[in-house]
């Protein structure tokens, strides 16, 4: 049996809930349903963080955040940390990274044959490549990804919703899908696996879709979800305020300049991205399909995390752990063959399961330096708890998703004019699911709270690699993941796995 290839394909800012499959009543994703429909989707997938590189760098090692240490959008090369990128590359595979990376320096493009960063939030920029492509349309210039100049202000241009000034083969998801599509066919005809990653920028602001995106929602009566107005009455003090900002913005690009209009102006470009996002995805489909790739192909999709999209009377992602619309994230896999079409698992996932997931399918050694599990049978439709729970964290709060609940803890000093007690948040998804009733301080469920506050305190001591007074090396011999150092094993990344600590001599380290 030949090695499988691998598309894994990543949205930036995707809501979980806005999906044709999903029920959404207005979105349009034909090729994401179907893709839903052949493969398998996770109902209750979980992101490591809410923005954009740490989440990254967690779906790409598989290592939670607490151990991998970043938590901001920059950083330096995590060395010693390995990626899916080097370990697919050493067992044969071409390896490339094409779209918004947006990963530490030169962590990604020194083991990727193609490499390709179409946002410029690289240390290299943007690609030359995608540059000279615009420049060579007189199209250099107008970014309709992070801000597009001629609307002024990047604070109030990214409060609008627009068509681009660049068509979708212009613009980034129609040239990252049609490079994708030519390394694939670049490794076909070479005889040779692929794990191509293509990092679509979209549906994240500007919401500023291609015309004929834009235009799929033209006069059509948009639906707000259900929490879009409410008197918010226990939510977390940020949230709070961040609504309020939302509601007393300069509407000044577009008439009518309300908010009323300006949100739902918005929703409509957000609806379109995501809908460019799409499309996007169906021409890699079809290009599978057409090209006899598809039977030993895996595909995956999902988002480095949610999006508000108008819920609790927001339109971005920020603040970013409060929602369910930001930790939970779309998650489907497609592969024909191998896996059980139509299967929607219940099960917690957690985006650091795609690379030991993707190792097992592939028969690769797990990488020992990974936090996540291999979730392969649920792909083939069994069942069975993988994780007790799902944990988004930040630089100060976490969230913990178990069973039907969500809890999000806050430390005492975060709010301490409003809440000087502390402050938390408890949802039952199940009676709740737009997590209008928070039920941190409801005396009957303080047996609740308290049982995930202790769970999420086991979860970071458990899983929690110590570190060594020894720095690992990086000068291993090629394919090698550890290094012997006295009576324990050291990872690259110079920490130990937990599961490690039961097999150190003497059991002291417990």
């Amino acid at each position: 049996m030949p090695s499988p290839n691998i598309l894994f394909i990543i949205a930036d800012q995707h809501n979980a809930k806005v999906l044709g499959h999903k029920g959404h009543p207005d979105v349009q994703t034909p090729h994401l349903d179907r893709m839903a429909a052949e493969g398998v989707r996770f109902e209750n997938a979980i992101t490591q963080n809410p923005i954009c590189t740490p989440s990254r760098v967690s779906f790409l090692s598989g290592q939670y955040c607490h151990n991998h240490g970043y938590y901001g959008l920059s950083g330096p090369n995590p060395d010693g940390l390995p990626n899916i990128f080097g370990h697919f590359r050493q067992a044969g595979y071409t390896t490339a990274a094409i779209g918004k990376i947006h990963c530490p320096e030169y962590w990604v493009e020194d083991v990727c044959d193609v490499f390709h960063e179409t946002c410029g939030c690289s240390v290299g920029g943007r690609s030359q490549k995608y540059a000279r492509f615009l420049r060579e349309r007189g199209k250099a210039g107008l970014e309709d990804h992070g801000s597009m100049p001629e609307f002024g202000p990047r604070g109030q241009q990214s409060m609008e919703g627009r068509p681009s000034p660049l068509t979708f083969e212009e613009g980034q998801e129609g040239w990252i899908a049609h490079e994708a599509i030519e390394v694939m066919k670049q490794a076909q005809e070479e005889g040779k696996p692929f794990l191509v990653h293509t990092s679509l920028p979209r549906p994240h602001q500007c919401t500023s879709p291609a015309q004929e995106f834009w235009d799929l929602y033209e006069g059509k009566e948009l639906t707000l979800p259900d929490n879009a107005d409410y008197d918010m009455e226990g939510k977390a003090p940020h949230l709070r305020k961040s609504a309020e900002r939302w509601r007393k913005g300069e509407w000044t690009l577009i008439e009518p300049k309300t908010f009323e209009a300006g949100r739902l102006r918005k929703l409509r470009g957000y609806l379109g991205a995501v809908s460019q996002v799409d499309h996007a995805v169906g021409l890699m489909l079809d290009f599978l399909r057409e090209n006899g790739l598809a039977e030993n192909t895996i595909v995956v999709y999902g988002a480095d995390h949610g999006d508000y999209a108008c819920e609790h009377g927001i339109m971005e992602k920020a603040p970013g752990i409060c929602s369910d619309a930001i930790t939970r994230v779309p998650f489907i896999w497609w592969g024909p063959e191998a896996f059980k079409a139509g299967h929607v698992a219940e099960e917690i996932a957690e985006l650091v399961d795609v690379p030991n997931t993707l190792c097992g399918l592939a028969g690769l050694d797990l990488l020992e330096t990974a936090d996540g599990r291999d979730i392969s049978h649920l792909l083939r439709g069994e069942s069975g708890e993988v994780h007790r729970g799902g944990v988004t964290e930040f630089a100060w709060s976490k969230s913990l998703r178990r069973g039907k609940y969500r809890l999000v803890h806050y430390p005492p000093d975060m709010f301490p004019q409003e809440y000087p007690n502390g402050f938390g948040e408890l949802y039952d998804l199940e009676a709740d699911p737009w997590e209008m009733k928070n039920l941190y301080f409801d005396p009957g469920f303080q047996k609740i709270v308290e049982e995930m506050r202790l769970e999420m305190l086991n979860w970071l001591i458990t899983n929690t690699r110590p570190g060594t007074v020894l720095q690992a090396s990086n000068k291993l011999a090629a394919g090698s993941q550890s290094v012997e150092r006295y009576h324990c094993v050291t990872n690259l990344d110079g920490k130990i796995h937990p599961d490690r600590l039961r097999e150190i001599a003497g059991g002291n380290y417990l």
